[in-house]
């Protein structure tokens, strides 16, 4: 596709945008701390998921000075249950250095963004762009299959020398308004070119450019070849209660999968129920009901863990683990999804932890 071609597609585009745009919390302003931290949230998350945390977020930690301050135990429960918890961590460090070499003011160029912890090259252009109007791109997984099907690419999306080539297109046609030209195109994809062949052409502002739509290619458009296989892990998850109703939770190392959460105990492998006595032996804790309640996956980026809960009523607490109740585990103790789903789907526990909704 020539560059005069995909020039066509600039202004229905933005004219569709101003339109037909979504009321989203971060867009009633320009803040780039508002856009920033939406940003980061809508990584790996849905938007109707987001809309919850960021606003409780925000109400918690208004500006950079505030992000900067929290501890990371009350930052990792704001963020519980939206999953890739590294992202809570680098949006901290990220305050502090703003703090420290910015003097609380955020950087305003793309150059400068990319210097911040968590912050890639699209959430770079996206703050750049939508916040201070410089043209330069921010090209995610929407804009790389609106991109794809556009211009009738069959080449594999997930390569970075596609993301590269694309980025290369959008900056060849990229308007003064760059901003609003980036949304543009994330929203096209968000509700209108969607994913999996079912997009709803009809409503596209730019289907007289677009060859998929021209030559029924949107069911094999984008390619998107993975060559990374994914590890399975097997794990026994212990639901230790006391007769008090006191739940047993440990802390994981500082490093690694879901490093500085809290989990509920737990072992490689499915456990036999001979196996899981001896356990239970070895933590020196005196059981009166041993129970299966379920089983679950939980999908991380590389790994899938395939978990079998048992709930285990003991006598007493004991040392070896944090006992608490459950108004304290939804309150302070940051527990990630996967082990989450082990104590809501309980009838006999009293609370639900899904932060946004019992804010």
């Amino acid at each position: 596709m020539r560059q005069e071609q995909l020039q066509n597609m600039v202004r229905p585009l933005l004219d569709w945008f101003e339109a037909n745009k979504r009321e989203l919390p971060w867009r009633s302003d320009r803040q780039p701390y508002h856009v920033w931290i939406s940003e980061i949230m809508l990584q790996q998350t849905r938007i109707e998921a987001v809309k919850k945390y960021y606003e409780i977020f925000m109400r918690e930690l208004p500006d950079v000075k505030s992000l900067s301050l929290i501890s990371e135990e009350k930052l990792l429960k704001l963020w519980e249950g939206l999953g890739y918890y590294s992202r809570a961590k680098n949006l901290k460090k990220a305050a502090k250095m703003i703090m420290q070499n910015y003097g609380g003011t955020f950087p305003d160029s793309y150059q400068e963004l990319l210097k911040l912890p968590g912050v890639g090259e699209y959430t770079a252009g996206a703050i750049a762009s939508i916040c201070f109007n410089e043209k330069v791109t921010a090209v995610d997984g929407n804009v790389l299959r609106v991109m794809a099907r556009i211009t009738g690419s069959r080449k594999n999306v997930l390569l970075p020398e596609t993301k590269k080539e694309t980025d290369n297109l959008l900056r060849q046609i990229m308007p003064e308004r760059s901003g609003m030209f980036n949304e543009a195109l994330m929203e096209l994809g968000e509700i209108v070119c969607l994913p999996n062949g079912t997009p709803d052409c009809e409503k596209c502002p730019v289907r007289s450019e677009c060859i998929a739509y021209k030559e029924e290619l949107t069911a094999e458009l984008p390619v998107r070849i993975k060559k990374l296989k994914r590890k399975k892990q097997e794990k026994t998850v212990f639901l230790l209660v006391t007769d008090d109703n006191k739940t047993a939770i440990e802390k994981r190392p500082e490093k690694g999968l879901l490093s500085g959460m809290y989990q509920l105990p737990n072992t490689d492998g499915f456990c036999t129920e001979e196996e899981i006595k001896n356990i239970l032996k070895e933590w020196q804790l005196t059981f009166t009901e041993i129970s299966p309640i379920g089983e679950a996956k939980h999908a991380f980026t590389h790994i899938d863990w395939y978990m079998k809960t048992y709930l285990v009523k003991v006598r007493e607490e004991n040392s070896r683990f944090l006992w608490v109740s459950p108004q304290e585990l939804q309150k302070e103790y940051p527990l990630p999804t996967a082990f989450r789903r082990c104590v809501t789907e309980q009838d006999y526990f009293p609370l639900k932890f899904n932060y946004a909704k019992n804010a």
